[in-house]
């Protein structure tokens, strides 16, 4: 399992910095331009794709708007071209909306209201360790530096509690069940939407030690370039499309089963008072 590990994250890492898969989903009689929409790479790009897509299609078809699905290498990748102003829609972790709402004035629409967002550390099903006192000095597998429940919100209960650990950075959440099963590393942070939607071999392996306060989950935002009009058509697609069965099992696939709006002030940013920036590494320049 150890070289399993290894080998998945070395393919990640010879990945084009970007992958476009289609540069019209949706209405391809569109009267508006092509719209970006970016997604925050928590799992491989093939894995994005098929549950992006065909949801992108269905909102794009109901709103008369055409998409272009593109999907970074890399966390850090997606936030460079986040914080640039690049995307007009993006899907995006809870903390990167408050970074890219400073940086840009990005606005969430959507975030699933069924289940918060909570960051959970793993660790093996038979490991030895039984509470985070466990972890000082031990080695631990993170999708990202600035993944928010993941690592941000780990990290720093860590720090509160002076528990001093060393962290490893493996792209995304698939590598960081993946690292912890092999026994790379004695833990992992991650968080309940990924390690649900993981095959029931990868879960029946892993144990959640640890979980944080629970948050509004990812936002899927806009531009505020982006016309009103556009984003309105947008929204109502995404809301009717939860009306169906289909629909909703689409969007389960996305970390979206029930779809509300979501708006900064209410949903977001409270998040500035959690104290994260010290934690925060700047990967946009």
């Amino acid at each position: 399992m150890r070289s399993i590990t290894k080998t998945i994250i070395f393919s990640c890492s010879i990945l084009l910095p970007a992958i476009a898969f289609g540069k019209c989903i949706g209405d391809q009689n569109s009267p508006y331009p092509v719209r970006s929409v970016y997604v925050v790479p928590q799992m491989a790009a093939s894995q994005l794709y098929v549950r992006w897509s065909p949801v992108l299609e269905k909102v794009g078809l109901a709103a008369g708007i055409c998409f272009d699905l593109t999907i970074v290498q890399t966390i850090p990748d997606f936030e460079r071209e986040l914080l640039s102003g690049k995307p007009n829609f993006a899907f995006m972790n809870p903390y990167h909306e408050v970074m890219a709402y400073r940086a840009k004035g990005y606005l969430p629409l959507l975030a699933d209201g069924k289940n918060q967002l909570d960051g959970i550390i793993v660790v093996r099903n038979k490991s030895k360790i039984e509470n985070i006192n466990d972890l000082r000095g031990a080695k631990l597998a993170f999708p990202a530096p600035n993944a928010f429940a993941a690592s941000l919100l780990v990290r720093a209960t860590l720090a509160k509690q002076g528990i001093n650990i060393e962290p490893i950075y493996v792209k995304s959440h698939n590598n960081v069940y993946r690292s912890v099963i092999a026994g790379d590393v004695s833990a992992g942070g991650a968080v309940n939407n990924t390690l649900q939607r993981e095959p029931a071999e990868v879960q029946e392996q892993l144990r959640v030690l640890f979980k944080t306060s629970g948050y509004m989950p990812h936002p899927f935002s806009v531009n505020p370039k982006i016309p009103l009009k556009e984003r309105n058509l947008v929204v109502q697609a995404f809301l009717d499309l939860a009306k169906t069965d289909e629909g909703r099992r689409l969007l389960d696939g996305i970390q979206m089963p029930e779809p509300i709006p979501v708006n900064y002030a209410r949903d977001y940013q409270s998040l500035e008072g959690l104290g994260l920036e010290k934690f925060v590494v700047n990967s946009a320049n």
